[in-house]
């Protein structure tokens, strides 16, 4: 069981992260403005990372040589047994590809699988950098919104296949598990989705970088592992947001079909991008072999931190819409029967103090009376995150 610190066991270490640098916490003042706000926003985590990555990091560092580096055979492996045993999908070597991180992947993609002007579909909310891959990448962004029953979103699977026909989309980008509102597709959501695209010769870009977080029983099922998609499908993952490595800067782009494959080697070899710093091949294989255990704890912590916001707000502020958390350990609430959309970032920076992600980065004002909360982290930042929003709105 986790601690009010964030502690389990001994084992899951929180850590204070304000003047360490940290994008997260040390970075306010760029995102928000101002500096001096609790940060419970970006998809970064404030634990110490497994015992295993810190160890085998330290053996490489004893080497005291920081060349030019080539990853061995284990670093694909570990990955590859990882998802054959944790998500049944058997990936082979040959397939993968390497980027810096999974947004640098999908807006180089966006340019490798459609042109200028071509029209790319989303299901806001959604993961903002998503739109901003389409924008800066000069093609035309398609808005779908998800179906919102009481804070549960499901896929408007008829007017996701209108969009398509009508704007001649050429490229899906689909978030799984779906980050903000955390939901973990069914087998038959995501087959509705990739079918349609195949139907209409539509590119799939499938962004699975919070597949390891999927809670209360529910499966992440990767989009590959859905049907018969290969020729049409690319699948983005890394061990970012499972074991808090962003930092590391290593993500896999799986891509089964020869021909893309040669396209995105094409595109790699004009921007000279074929690898990474070897500390991230190094932490990233520690990870998938020894991080299990750890992972599994810090799943609770989160879980538990999810409970107690959503029966904390149940109570106080019971007209709030708590999404249920099926996947990611992020938050999507509304507060939209307290405050405006005019007025949630002055209450949440200004009268709590807080820094969140806001709704209307992921698809526009209609969900403005949205935040996004960042539940990998202590108990007690998060009584203190919730305690300040009861006490200011009740």
């Amino acid at each position: 069981m986790a601690d009010k610190a964030g502690n389990n066991k001994g084992r899951i270490v929180f850590v204070d992260r304000r003047g360490t640098d940290s994008c997260k916490w040390d970075d306010l003042k760029s995102n928000f403005g101002r500096d001096g706000l609790q940060a419970m926003w970006v998809a970064d985590m404030d634990f110490r990372v497994p015992d295993c990555v810190i160890a085998a990091i330290e053996d490489y560092m004893k080497t005291g040589v920081f060349g030019y580096y080539v990853p061995r055979p284990g670093y694909y492996q570990a990955f590859i047994d990882w998802e054959r045993e944790y998500h049944g999908y058997e990936i082979k070597k040959e397939w993968l590809r390497f980027a810096p991180g999974v947004v640098p992947a999908f807006n180089w993609l966006v340019q490798v699988l459609t042109g200028p002007g071509d029209a790319v579909i989303v299901q806001t909310p959604v993961y903002y950098p998503f739109m901003r891959a389409v924008k800066n990448n000069g093609r035309r962004l398609v808005r779908c919104d998800l179906i919102n029953n009481g804070g549960v979103y499901a896929v408007d699977i008829a007017r996701f296949e209108k969009e398509i026909i009508e704007n001649s989309v050429k490229l899906f980008i689909l978030s799984s598990p779906h980050n903000p509102v955390g939901r973990v597709w069914k087998r038959h959501e995501l087959k509705a989705m990739l079918d349609i695209c195949k139907k209409h010769g539509v590119y799939v870009i499938s962004d699975e970088i919070h597949h390891d977080m999927a809670f209360g029983g529910n499966v992440h099922i990767p989009s590959a592992t859905a049907g018969d998609y290969d020729e049409m499908l690319v699948t983005l993952t890394a061990a970012t947001k499972t074991f808090n490595l962003a930092g590391c800067q290593n993500s896999f782009v799986i891509i089964p079909d020869a021909g893309i494959r040669r396209r995105f080697d094409s595109f790699a070899e004009g921007i000279c991008i074929h690898g990474g710093n070897p500390f991230g091949y190094v932490a990233v294989e520690a990870a998938y072999r020894g991080g299990r255990e750890w992972l599994e704890q810090v799943k609770d912590i989160i879980y538990g931190n999810y409970e107690y916001v959503r029966e904390s707000l149940k109570k106080s502020l019971p007209k709030a819409v708590v999404s249920p958390l099926e996947g990611t350990y992020l938050l999507w609430i509304d507060f939209g029967a307290y405050l405006s959309a005019s007025e949630i970032k002055g209450f949440m920076e200004e009268r709590c103090g807080l820094a969140f992600d806001y709704g209307d980065w992921f698809g526009g004002e209609r969900f403005g009376t949205h935040i996004r909360m960042n539940l990998a982290t202590s108990r007690e930042l998060v009584e203190k995150a919730v305690s300040s929003i009861i006490s200011n709105l009740e």
